[in-house]
């Protein structure tokens, strides 16, 4: 496979403050990626150095193939959006566009058109008139999905897709996330504290911790062994009707596995 992102010795960080040292991995083409570690571990850090807005203190990134670069489509978490203007949902979709379109072009008919295919793609074609902000959780997440679609993107980033959602709309979300990945053969690379939603989902995944990290398939690096020392508390990992099911006991220092912060 071909390698889109490629970290070799790289240390990550803020000045002084080291974050992530001296790590190495690569992400390939047609990947679906998960980040996972406890909160504050570096995942956000990880995420900034993928997208860009953050350097290496050392070491050296490559992102992209043969001296080109990759457009990344960033779905951020819910919660950091709010958009005070009444913005409708096909709006926001078309925020999307604005790296094709600039700061003073208009949208054209094929970006009107790029919108209502991306619209169409995620099921919220009936909802395009409606105010973001109206819109309960997994509508505004299918809004926010179809908004980097709109961009055209080589990799979708997800930072916490199903954070607060009840069961029914975090599945609905798993299962477009999956479909976008094998139908439309997009790299997928998915943040997520909720362990079981990446180890049933994700082929390969990365435990993010400052003296813990690790990369590899997740059957090699889901392990109970794994995230108990992650953790530093009992957890299980146990197959379930063809799934995994991941549990803890006890209180842990180092933050959440499950669905609650």
């Amino acid at each position: 496979m071909q390698s889109l992102i490629e970290f070799t010795n790289v240390t990550l960080g803020y000045g002084s403050n080291i974050v992530l040292k001296d790590i190495s991995f690569s992400i390939n083409d047609g990947d679906y990626f998960g980040l996972v570690g406890p909160n504050g571990a570096g995942k956000t850090t990880l995420l900034r150095a993928i997208l860009g807005t953050l350097k290496p203190l050392s070491g050296t990134m490559r992102v992209g193939g043969a001296g080109d670069g990759i457009r990344f489509g960033y779905v951020p978490q819910r919660d950091t959006v709010d958009y005070v203007m009444p913005y409708t949902v096909e709006e926001v979709v078309m925020m999307g566009r604005y790296r094709q379109l600039g700061l003073i072009r208009r949208p054209t008919g094929n970006d009107r058109a790029v919108v209502a295919e991306s619209l169409r793609h995620v099921d919220i074609d009936d909802l395009r008139h409606l105010a973001f902000k109206d819109l309960s959780g997994g509508q505004k997440q299918r809004t926010l999905i179809a908004r980097a679609l709109a961009s055209k993107p080589a990799i979708l980033i997800l930072d916490e897709p199903t954070n607060g959602m009840d069961l029914p709309s975090r599945n609905s979300i798993l299962g477009l996330i999956h479909t976008l990945h094998i139908q439309d053969k997009l790299t997928v690379i998915m943040v997520s504290h909720l362990l079981d939603d990446v180890a049933n989902y994700v082929k390969r995944i990365a435990l993010v911790e400052r003296k813990f990290f690790q990369v590899g398939d997740v059957d090699e690096i889901l392990t109970a062994a794994n995230l108990s020392a992650l953790y530093e508390m009992n957890v299980t990992v146990n197959a379930v009707a063809g799934g995994k099911v991941i549990r803890a006991s006890g209180e842990s220092r180092k933050g959440v596995i499950d669905g609650n912060r």
